[in-house]
């Protein structure tokens, strides 16, 4: 195949953002916050408005009452150039009104003081029952601009409903003596520091924990992997872990390109969850916890996730079979070729007649069984890709390319299929029936 022929066309995400973040906890488990954001304007349109996520929102009593320990949100302050905004906060929706239009290619900077606390049984960010501190998501995320329009839809607690760009961060942090603070930086040391500061450049999101009395478990060589525990009867299940996370690294680094960090943590507490350089695990959903083989699965999907929605970028509400589906289909090509599991070829894509919808639909889209779309029957269809063309071999072939055109851009359902077509040399869509919706 000639890579001169082709030519990829990443989705703009209409703006480019910078943040800089102070976090501070006290002993009472408040957390106090000032965010600056630098944001750029990359479309073509003047805007009059900036829109954020805002997910802590979610958590708090006037939200979710269903909660019995919820988060309580209070801004301070938002302004930009020293001038307190105009701003609304409607569920997980920040919207601030610009005091002058923002034309293309001008910059605005915004400043936010705020403070929070954690839920208990929240989403991602929350207080775990081991007494753990899980920021994700804890700051203003900028939304992608497309179409004129703020690309920001209603939040689900199925699914990732948030989509930002790459971004650049800078946070100083000060935690109580006693915890732990790890993140998606790659130059942290354990024991931490309980006063620090990191730096972490072009990633979608930055992600911190703030750990009590962890177990580490922790392999040299390739990217370090440290394995975060809290139960000192399972150190052995924690090595395993670690073993199978460096294999998994390795494979995935051999069949597609290198992992972007010197350092990979994994924190086994919590729901199972993706984010740059760092992974949780522990229940799907909060279901109960995991047995030992489901864990070591939890990781290896998270882990593939660091190629795909790490490093190649997808839209999660309006195509998240691109980064679930490729995530599921990357494990199970690793499965096959390392572990040399017993799997007959042609199990992989197997239909199921029940699932008759596209999988590439909004998730609002979807009833209860929006998973066996995005997650199952994305990954059969793409193992059938290969089904009378190389099978493993050349499904490993087809990553490795899909990522060195893909890599740091971001992909639609359009885009995967402009560039299927030309890798197979396809001359219609009739590969794509039955499962892609596309644009007429």
């Amino acid at each position: 195949m000639d890579r001169e022929e082709f030519i990829s066309e990443g989705v703009n995400p209409g703006n480019s953002s910078d943040y800089d973040i102070k976090l501070t906890m006290d002993k009472n488990e408040n957390l106090q916050l000032e965010t600056t954001a630098l944001i750029k304007n990359l479309s073509t349109d003047d805007w009059e408005q900036l829109t954020f996520y805002f997910i802590p929102n979610i958590f708090t009593k006037s939200v979710s009452p269903e909660l019995e320990n919820p988060s309580t949100v209070n801004f301070h302050n938002i302004s930009i150039d020293g001038k307190k905004v105009v701003y609304t906060l409607e569920r997980d929706t920040l919207n601030i009104q610009l005091p002058h239009k923002l034309k293309p290619y001008q910059e605005v900077k915004v400043y936010f003081s705020y403070e929070l606390t954690f839920p208990e049984q929240g989403l991602r960010f929350t207080k775990s029952n081991n007494g753990n501190f899980h920021l994700a998501q804890f700051y203003p995320m900028l939304a992608t601009y497309r179409n004129s329009r703020w690309n920001k839809e209603s939040y689900q607690d199925r699914g990732e409903t948030y989509h930002t760009g790459f971004s650049n961060f800078k946070l100083t942090y000060d935690i109580p003596k006693g915890f732990t603070f790890v993140s998606s930086s790659d130059k942290e040391v354990f024991p931490s520091s309980n006063v620090g500061s990191i730096e972490v450049k072009n990633i979608k999101e930055i992600f911190v924990a703030i750990l009590k009395d962890p177990i580490l478990v922790e392999n040299d060589g390739g990217p370090s992997v440290r394995v975060f525990g809290f139960n000192e009867n399972k150190e052995k299940l924690y090595r395993e872990i670690a073993d199978e996370a460096i294999a998994a690294i390795n494979y995935f680094e051999e069949i597609m390109g290198p992992y972007p960090f010197k350092q990979f943590d994994i924190i086994v507490d919590g729901m199972g969850m993706e984010y740059p350089g760092i992974v949780t695990v522990g229940s799907i959903y909060n279901t109960g916890p995991s047995n030992s083989q489901e864990l070591k699965n939890m990781v290896i999907h998270e882990i593939a996730h660091q190629w795909f929605y790490g490093i190649v970028s997808n839209d999660p509400y309006s195509d998240a079979w691109l980064d679930e589906g490729f995530a599921v289909f990357a494990a199970s090509l690793f499965k096959l070729a390392k572990l040399k599991e017993a799997e007959d070829y042609n199990s992989m894509y197997r239909p199921d007649p029940n699932l008759e919808l596209p999988v590439n639909l909004p998730l609002d889209q979807y009833e209860s069984n929006m998973s066996s779309y995005v997650y199952g029957k994305s990954a059969r269809k793409l193992w059938e890709l290969f089904k009378d063309n190389g099978e493993v071999k050349e499904a490993e072939k087809f990553l490795r390319s899909y990522y060195h055109f893909y890599r740091y851009k971001e992909v639609d359902t359009r885009e995967f299929v402009r560039f299927v077509k030309y890798y197979f040399d396809l001359k219609d869509d009739t590969l794509f029936e039955g499962w892609l919706e596309q644009e007429k």
